[in-house]
Formats: C-alpha cells, structure tokens, sequence
C-alpha cells in the first residue's frame, strides 16, 4: 500500500493527509465478475473488471432489473458541491453510508472532502481499510469490540482522526470503562451531540449537553473536539415551521459551541458539525460565522453525489433549477416489461429488491423500444415487480419486452440493493456506454 492519494488538508490540522490508499482501490478492477454479481450479463463472468471494460460495453448487453449511475452527473454534483462548501467557508464530509462505496468516496476526497462520514464502527472499518485517514462516526460509540478498535487503531497511526459522539453522561461513562479495561491512549475524541424534541438521538436540551460536555472533559481517556447533531430529524419539509424549526435547532447548536469554547473546555481546535442533504444552506448560514483558526465547520451532506428524482429534487436548494445548473439524479432504474394483463396496466421486472420506495415511489421517464403514455404512474412494487398504470394505453404503446427508464427517490436504500452497479455515460444517450463498475459494501 505505497501509492497513496493525497490532498491538501482541509480545516483544523492545514497539512497535508493521507486520504485514502489508492493501491486497495485500484485493486477492485482485478476482482473477477461472475453470477455473484445481480444483472451482470453472463459474457462478462470470469472476466475481471478492468478486462470487461475494455471491451466498450453498451448498456443494452445488460439484464434487468438495474441500477445505474450517471458518469457526466456524478462529476457536475461532485465538483458543484465541492466549490459550494469552498466559497462558503466550511469543510465537507459526506456521508459515506450513502453509498457504500470506496470508488466514489475517493472521488469525493480528492475533490477536496476533509473526511467521511460514517454511522456504524464496521463502516469506519470498512473506511480504514480503504486507507480513509479522518473518519466522522455520527453516532455514539459504546459498542466495546469498535470502540477499542478505535483507540487502537488512532495509537498505530498518529496521523488517523477518527471522531465519534456522545448524547448522555451515561454515555461517557460506559466509553470510559470500556477504555479503561482495555486500552491505553490515546485519548479518543468525542463530540457532544445536541438534539432536540421528537427528533432522533442528541441530548434534548442545552443544559444537559454542558453535563456532557463536562463527563467528557473529566475522563482520562476521552477528549471534547467539538460539538454535533442532525438538523434532518427535526423537519420533512419547506414549510415556514420546518425552516423554523431548523434554523432554532442550529442556533442552540451555535451557541452550545460557543458556552464550550468561553469556558476553555476545548482543549485544543473544536469542530462544529451538521447538515445533511436537505437543509445545508441553512447549515451555512447559522454556522459558517464560527469557522476560525481554532474552529471547523463540518457539512456532512451524503446524498448531493447521486442526487435524485424524488425526495432530495424537491427539497434541496442545489437542485435544478433552483441553482444553475444546480444537483442532477445521476442514478435511475432500468426495467423491462414482463406482462401486460390488463389494457392500462404492465408489469416490470423489478420492485422492493431492486428500487427505493420508502420515499417515494419510482417515476416512469422514458422507454426503449416503446412509448410512454401520457399520465403513466408506477402504483406499487411488490418484491420483484412493478406496477405501472398506464390511463388510455394500447398494447402497443408498452410492449412485452420493451425497457423503462425509471426515476427514483432516496439513494440511501438504492445503494444497498446492489453490490455492483454499472457507471454509464450518459443515461439520455441513446446507446449509453458501461464505463466503470462500482463496488459497494452493505
């Protein structure tokens, strides 16, 4: 592991970091396709992926079900995204759990990413063993096999920054007793997580954020680097009581932080974190005030990569055309038409296994070898298949055998469907081309 990318630190540190280790990425073009892999076409088993892709294969050798990935939107998201943060003075982290995807989170840093984001102790393994060398874990850490990797992991290499949350004193304390039993330093650093009512984790109030902030301070084997939470929980929406709600949340995370730093609980630079993928630019703007030399300001927006059709395309403030050219869905469906029993209803290949729905359902876009009618719907999905209305349709509109093009919602239960997904082109082309293979871990 010798050939390393390497960036620009961006934030607390101003050095240059090791991001991610480019020989264990690059070794995932070696691995061999085979039956194992959902919808790869039967040419390509045995075949490793840099050998398959030298052939220029077309979209269409492929079965379906699929999902696929957009290689020109992918790009515009990642480099929008990553001149946003920039000019507005914060660091980014994404949410790696999005996709899963070592390939695509290397894509991310060397655009300029200060780190991943991660939810579970085996994402962050998962991250370190690609090389990721500052890994934000959005979550307590009490579960005593991750958390003693943690601290082993930070004493092997100085260089690693690994940070995780804590919501409650008894939090702190179990931490501290699983640490004391069975590691040494260093010290693992620790952000207070600040809540709010009827939202997810976080402590629900001020006051009982200082008490953890102060049980973090006080142990010997923890140290306080800043301050945490996730406005998402606390609205759905862009009604004026969403956007309230938000912004109130922000503010108490604000001035949490700035308690904290009054009263010299820091001990050395602080991060300030939040933001998801719905309300970043209400995260800029209640927190980017606070980035200084000894404070860093940390969006941790996991879903503008992919981007959508549904959810994110209605509610983000980067989608087209609310920004010029502004966040595109670079994923989409690709299924075939399996039955038409009934004049205004066909039946696709593929349903619950295959697509999201748990933000919405998918939406119909364009078809191969057929015509969409005006008004057509997808209904339901059941396991494997998808229903798709069709009001005042022929036959012959949607044949048997004929492919639709679908739009989806929530790329975060999209990814983890698959375990490889095909980068095309360009999904408007008319004979898109497979140009990478992307390699997932669920």
């Amino acid at each position: 592991m010798t050939d390393r990318a390497v960036t620009q630190g961006f934030g607390r540190r101003g050095r240059d970091a090791v991001i991610i280790d480019n020989d264990v990425v690059d070794a995932l073009a070696h691995e061999l396709l085979g039956p194992h892999d959902k919808s790869v076409p039967p040419a390509a088993w045995g075949h490793t992926v840099r050998e398959y892709l030298s052939g220029a294969p077309e979209l269409t050798h492929w079965q379906t079900p699929l999902l696929t990935l957009d290689r020109a939107r992918l790009d515009a998201n990642r480099d929008l995204m990553a001149q946003w943060t920039a000019t507005a003075g914060v660091a980014l982290a994404p949410h790696g759990k999005t996709t899963m995807a070592p390939q695509l989170w290397r894509e991310q840093l060397i655009a300029g990413s200060w780190g991943i984001t991660l939810a579970t102790a085996w994402q962050a393994q998962l991250a370190r063993s690609f090389g990721v060398g500052r890994i934000m874990l959005a979550n307590a850490l009490v579960d005593p096999v991750g958390l003693v990797w943690a601290a082993a992991e930070s004493a092997r290499d100085a260089d690693f920054e690994f940070y995780c949350w804590a919501d409650g004193v008894a939090t702190v304390e179990l931490m501290d007793k699983i640490l004391r039993e069975t590691a040494a330093s260093p010290r693992v650093r620790v952000l207070v997580e600040l809540g709010g009512p009827h939202g997810r984790t976080g402590a629900r109030t001020r006051a009982e954020a200082l008490a953890v902030a102060a049980a973090v301070a006080a142990s010997e084997r923890l140290t306080l680097a800043g301050v945490a939470g996730y406005e998402g929980a606390l609205a759905h929406d862009r009604t004026p009581a969403g956007i309230a709600a938000v912004r109130g949340y922000l503010r108490e995370l604000a001035t949490l932080h700035t308690e904290l730093a009054a009263t010299g609980a820091y001990s050395g630079p602080s991060l300030i974190t939040a933001g998801g993928s719905a309300y970043p630019e209400l995260v800029v703007d209640e927190l980017a005030g606070l980035a200084d030399a000894s404070t860093t300001v940390v969006l941790r927006s996991g879903a503008y990569l992919v981007h959508d059709d549904g959810f994110y395309a209605g509610i983000s403030p980067l989608a087209a055309p609310a920004v010029d050219p502004g966040l595109r869905a670079a994923m989409h469906g690709w299924a075939r038409v399996v039955s038409r029993p009934e004049p205004e209803l066909a039946l696709l290949d593929g349903g619950k296994r295959d697509f999201p729905f748990d933000e919405g359902l998918p939406v119909p876009q364009q078809v191969i070898g057929g015509t969409l009618p005006p008004g057509a719907v997808v209904t339901a999905l059941n396991d494997q298949h998808t229903f798709l209305r069709l009001p005042g349709a022929a036959s012959t509109d949607l044949p048997v055998g004929s492919v639709v093009r679908l739009g989806l919602s929530h790329p975060c239960t999209a990814f983890d469907k698959w375990r490889l997904i095909p980068v095309i082109d360009s999904a408007d082309a008319v004979n898109p081309r497979v140009v990478d293979l992307i390699r997932t871990y669920f």
